[in-house]
């Protein structure tokens, strides 16, 4: 396994087509691995191609993909980065072997994570009526998709309380006596997005498969590793639906003791 980095220069047009759509993002990372052929599908079960965008400002943004097998991002660095200031050392993106980091994790350690996902529920309108996929709108029940017990004891890990001082509300709830995660745990919603795109870029396939939509959250937050091998298959496989979209890649960093609980 591998985690890579790759900074998107922001100026350039080709940055801004593959920004435009989550649709050609995704082509475009696919294409990084020359093996790959377009529809190949990964086993069930099998470490597959990961990737998120996380926006630190508006000059910056970062890609980051987890993959089964070392990227080639030449194409991405011609069409969104820097090829000029290139070179043999430094080609304009940084990859690293993630297999030591996975070994390393182990029960009762913690760590600093961020997820970008699709929370997503289904839901029956009527009676009668077949349940029906739809989305998580409000931080307070995006929270909640993600603290759902059974799906943290799948993923290998519990996020964790706040300590008790740092709570605005002892209890955790709000006045109506409600679920108020917010409070409670040390996770946040930093950014929620609509999005809406065609699901091939050529216009000739797009009256034949019509429009994705999706609701996607960034969480941030502070975790402990209850099961080290679920979370590895977590860390490889992703959480949630719409993994092919930029959503379900989790990742880790070493927990700072000096940085006060996330709130």
């Amino acid at each position: 396994m591998f985690l890579t980095r790759f900074r998107l220069n922001t100026a350039r047009p080709g940055t801004r087509r593959l920004l435009s759509t989550p649709q050609a993002l995704h082509a475009a990372v696919m294409a990084s691995f020359p093996h790959i052929l377009p529809g190949d599908r990964p086993a069930p079960d099998a470490p597959r191609v990961l990737w998120r965008l996380d926006h630190h400002a508006r000059a910056e943004v970062m890609l980051y993909i987890v993959s089964p097998d070392r990227p080639d991002l030449t194409h991405l660095v011609e069409q969104a980065g820097w090829p000029a200031a290139a070179t043999p050392d430094d080609p304009g993106w940084q990859t690293r072997p993630y297999g030591p980091f996975l070994e390393q994790l182990a029960a009762g350690s913690r760590w600093s994570f961020r997820l970008t996902a699709n929370p997503v529920q289904t839901i029956r309108r009527k009676e009668g009526e077949p349940r029906k996929l739809t989305a998580h709108l409000t931080p307070v029940h995006q929270m909640g998709w993600l603290l759902d017990t059974d799906r943290q004891q799948r993923a290998g890990f519990r996020i964790l309380e706040k300590p008790t001082t740092q709570r605005l509300l002892p209890s955790g709830t709000t006045h109506q006596g409600r679920t108020h995660h917010g409070d409670r745990y040390q996770l946040t919603v930093s950014d929620t997005r609509s999005l809406a795109f065609d699901r091939s870029p050529t216009p000739a396939a797009r009256n034949r498969t019509g429009k994705v939509t999706l609701v996607t959250a960034t969480f941030d937050g502070r975790l402990e590793v209850t099961d080290p091998d679920a979370l590895r298959r977590t860390l490889t496989q992703g959480i949630g639906r719409a993994r092919a979209y930029g959503c379900g890649l989790l990742t880790l960093t070493p927990l700072d003791p000096d940085r006060p609980p996330v709130s």
